[in-house]
């Protein structure tokens, strides 16, 4: 039987997905390299060229509260405030591609870094420059990251993500995904948000360990 892993889709500015990742991060915590996990990017608005209008960003910014009530996590909206802000969440996910090029469990790390830094501090995470110093937080040459961003296979490779999610049947993020099972089978752990009590409970069903007894990051 194949070692078991967790297939985790999600977006750098789906708001669901900040909320959830310190749920992420327990689960690593809680399970180390027993459980590793594996990040694709869905695809929450990728292409969109059109300035966030006011209406979309009076909804965002209820929508922002509902996650900040429930997960106590902070949020700053100047960001919207950016004149011909596009909502267009492909470069941070094309960022995210090019940091699990080198490290699949940096790119989880960089994903909720992210998350942290357009939710929480407002940058903007659709400049190719920000995402670059962002980046190199974790050890990727800036340059390099910059010669990347444009090529047409990161982009490709970005977009393969999406078709994943799509052929997956992903519709929401965050989904987490798990498997094998003894028949090779993959299945849903968690779709949307969840905390991390609950999510932890499923896995140590699954795996078969009790909360104490999980392998340490």
């Amino acid at each position: 039987m194949q070692t078991p892993r967790l297939i985790y889709f999600a977006d750098p500015m789906c708001s669901w997905c900040y909320g959830f990742s310190p749920v992420i991060t327990q689960i690593r915590r809680t399970f180390g390299r027993a459980l590793p996990i594996q990040l694709v990017m869905g695809g929450l608005r990728p292409g969109n060229d059109k300035p966030t209008t006011e209406q979309a960003k009076t909804e965002l910014k209820i929508h922002w509260e509902h996650v900040h009530e429930a997960t106590g996590l902070p949020f700053v909206d100047a960001v919207l405030d950016r004149p011909g802000f596009l909502y267009d969440t492909d470069p941070a996910a094309r960022a995210v591609v090019r940091v699990r090029r080198e490290d699949g469990e940096k790119a989880v790390q960089f994903l909720a870094r992210l998350h942290h830094a357009f939710y929480a501090e407002g940058l903007d995470v659709t400049k190719a420059e920000v995402l670059a110093d962002l980046a190199a937080e974790f050890g990727v040459d800036r340059d390099a990251f910059l010669t990347d961003f444009e090529t047409d296979d990161l982009k490709h490779e970005t977009w393969n993500d999406y078709a994943t999610a799509q052929r997956a049947g992903v519709t929401g993020f965050p989904t987490l995904v798990g498997g094998p099972n003894e028949e090779g089978h993959y299945g849903i752990v968690n779709r949307g948000y969840q905390p991390a009590p609950a999510v932890l409970s499923v896995l140590h069903q699954w795996l078969g360990t009790e909360p104490d007894a999980a392998t340490p990051a």
